[in-house]
């Protein structure tokens, strides 16, 4: 062996110690329910105060085109937890169960000596709302504090370690956050405590929108709302009264998350902690006069994604274009954990891309529709649809053909759709090709919803919805 060849030897053998860090890193994995990614100060949004997670974001990866894959509740919170794509864990409705077998992030971590915690909102065990979830069906955590779903920020029942129904105090989010903050505390007392994997996941700022504490609600008027240019005149006054209690819980959640991050500092953790902040969705809130989600336009399918992550693993803060999807949450994490990636899982590893590789999804994601269903039921406009995005454009087919077609670099509030126009025919060929080459590697059919309804034997009612005991 040469001498040249045993220093590149050595210096490799040192990069990767440092990127390494000396015990496993903690992870806070934070998911807030239905906020886009546009409504932060560090996004634009010239309403919003975010002041703490605009910070926050300077301190990490940052995104900026993160997609949730099947932009709706149920489906998002199975695939973030799987790994997986809704039809092939089967959730692409709301109100159905994750199959209590199913290969986990919680778990995965646990049987590596992790620390296991959730706190909040669940959603994904489909035996009633506010039913008791018995530690079989909790997918690997062991500290619990959960409900299924509520959206009663005010009044929030959860359960802990027995079928006793509990309720939070006050505005659910702050108490939720005091709890994690706990948490942390208690697993930062000793140098030899397990590392910690803790998921919080707020209801808000998931409409109802007025319902935040009085004094957020105080911070915002109305009258004052800037509206985005797609959304239309007739709309305008419903929009912005809604926007500002939206507001109002946006900046509730940040006082909240500046108390997390400020915990790690105080229990000497904040070095060795995976921060990762993100959505299940967005929220169209009155753009091109939709509400809610599941539709294929930014403000629904676009999500924050937020990575701090510690100075041992060499990765400094930036922002990336890359197109990262829901499933690919798992399998980056438990790499930057040092962890073996499960073959049950369909998403991409981006811890190579932080180091200074590339993109692993190619510059490309599919974002899909199953089986329209609840506020995106057919009576409502509600259709299948695949959408495949790129950091630059949007396109996307339903089951007759061609339906959207955007580019966000001249058109960042979709307001052209360039479908079937000639001068467009060929990047319309283009994105078509690309979309139906994705679809075919992912060997996903694309057939109407009925298909997959009766496939996994779901029963649902004439809105497209499982119908589930509140």
């Amino acid at each position: 062996m040469t001498l040249r060849l045993l220093f590149a030897l050595c210096l490799a053998t040192l990069a990767a110690h440092a990127a390494t860090p000396a015990r496993p890193p903690n992870i806070l994995l934070v998911v807030a329910d239905q906020w886009r990614a546009q409504a932060f100060g560090y996004a634009g949004d010239p309403n919003v105060r975010t002041p703490n997670f605009d910070r926050f974001e300077r301190e990490s990866v940052h995104f900026t085109q993160a997609v949730s894959g099947m932009p709706v509740c149920t489906p998002m919170r199975a695939t973030l937890l799987t790994g997986q794509r809704p039809q092939t864990h089967g959730l692409f409705l709301n109100d159905v169960p994750l199959n209590p077998q199913a290969i986990t992030l919680a778990k995965e971590l646990k049987a590596a000596g992790y620390a296991t915690g959730m706190i909040g909102k669940w959603h994904i065990d489909g035996h009633g709302r506010s039913s008791y979830i018995p530690p079989e069906r909790r997918q690997g955590f062991d500290y619990w504090k959960v409900l299924e779903c509520t959206h009663a920020y005010n009044k929030s029942p959860y359960y802990a370690d027995g079928p006793e129904k509990l309720m939070w105090e006050g505005y659910d989010a702050q108490a939720q956050t005091r709890d994690a903050q706990q948490f942390i505390r208690d697993r930062a007392k000793t140098a030899s405590a397990k590392p910690f994997f803790l998921q919080l996941s707020w209801g808000p700022p998931h409409n109802p929108y007025e319902t935040a504490p009085a004094n957020y609600r105080a911070m915002y008027s109305a009258e004052k709302i800037q509206l985005r240019p797609n959304v239309p005149p007739s709309h305008a006054v419903p929009t912005r009264a809604a926007l500002a209690g939206y507001y109002a819980h946006c900046t509730a959640l940040d006082d909240c998350f500046a108390d997390l991050l400020r915990t790690l500092d105080e229990a000497g953790v904040a070095d060795n902690t995976i921060v990762v902040f993100t959505s299940d969705h967005g929220d169209m809130i009155g753009s091109h006069a939709q509400q809610r989600k599941q539709r294929p336009w930014e403000e629904s399918v676009r999500i924050p994604m937020l990575w701090r992550l510690p100075k041992a693993l060499g990765i400094a803060p930036q922002r990336t274009a890359a197109t990262i999807n829901t499933e690919d949450i798992m399998p980056t994490l438990l790499a930057l954990c040092g962890r073996a990636i499960p073959q049950t899982v369909e998403g991409f590893d981006f811890s190579g891309h932080l180091r200074g590789g590339a993109d692993p999804s190619g510059g490309a994601t599919i974002i899909r529709c199953t089986s329209p269903f609840g506020e995106f039921q057919r009576s409502n406009g509600g259709k299948e649809y695949r959408q495949v995005r790129t950091a630059r454009y949007s396109y996307v087919r339903d089951l007759e053909g061609p339906w959207l077609l955007y580019d966000h670099e001249r058109d960042p509030y979709e307001l052209d759709n360039l479908v079937n126009k000639p001068e467009h025919a060929r990047l319309q060929a283009e994105l078509d090709a690309l979309l139906k080459g994705k679809l075919a590697e992912q060997k996903d059919e694309f057939l109407p919803g009925p298909a997959y309804v009766a496939k996994w034997g779901y029963k649902v009612d004439a809105r497209g919805t499982v119908p589930y005991a509140p």
